[in-house]
């Protein structure tokens, strides 16, 4: 992606959580729908099926694949795991 035209420190924060999502943000760009969950049950394990679930989650609120899901905040692993 061109950044050109942003800051550094525009750059620095581009695609990652710099903050912890509001509840709002959590119910809109977290929450599960059937077809997601029919994606993440298709997982092996539990650990994996969370993994992906943040994974798929956190690209529609960031716009891009996180390098490592552990930089998600814990806030929204414990809210994706709860659905």
């Amino acid at each position: 992606m061109a950044v050109e035209f942003l800051t550094d420190e525009q750059a620095a924060r581009y695609g990652s959580f710099h903050e912890v999502p509001s509840r709002a943000e959590l119910e809109r760009y977290f929450f599960l729908d059937d077809a997601d969950r029919e994606a993440v049950q298709a997982k092996r394990r539990a650990h994996n099926r969370l993994g992906f679930a943040v994974q798929l989650t956190s690209v529609r609120f960031l716009g891009r694949f996180m390098p490592d899901p552990r930089q998600a905040p814990a806030e929204v692993a414990e809210y994706v795991a709860e659905q």
